[in-house]
């Protein structure tokens, strides 16, 4: 079984994986690390634990918006920009007010 050290939002964490797949590990730790940046960046004073679910909100959208694409790809409906899809302005929206509000519960005693 094979044994990486990876470094997300100034951690170190020891992950174990199948022989083989370390830097594949490697790589998607990087795009957790990438998004925990990203949420530094924007400001406020986050624990591990914020930072992390916050990226995780992050990625798991990312996910989503990927699933609809390939859905879409496969029934051969053309994705529509967020620009000309009010529905999917407003959802984008409502994820970003969730992810505010939560960042904000997280900050309370």
């Amino acid at each position: 079984m094979g044994q990486v050290t990876v470094r997300v939002g100034g951690y170190s964490h020891p992950v174990s994986c199948e022989d083989g797949q370390e830097a594949h590990l490697v790589a998607l730790a990087a795009e957790v690390d990438k998004r925990v940046n990203s949420i530094k960046a924007m400001g406020g004073q986050f624990g591990e634990g914020r930072l992390l679910l916050l990226a995780s909100l992050l990625l798991a959208d990312e996910v989503h918006d990927l699933k609809v694409a390939v859905a879409q790809a496969r029934s051969g409906q053309a994705p529509a920009p967020a620009a000309e899809d009010p529905k999917l302005a407003e959802r984008i929206a409502r994820i970003a007010d969730r992810i505010e509000g939560i960042a904000q519960n997280l900050d309370r005693p």
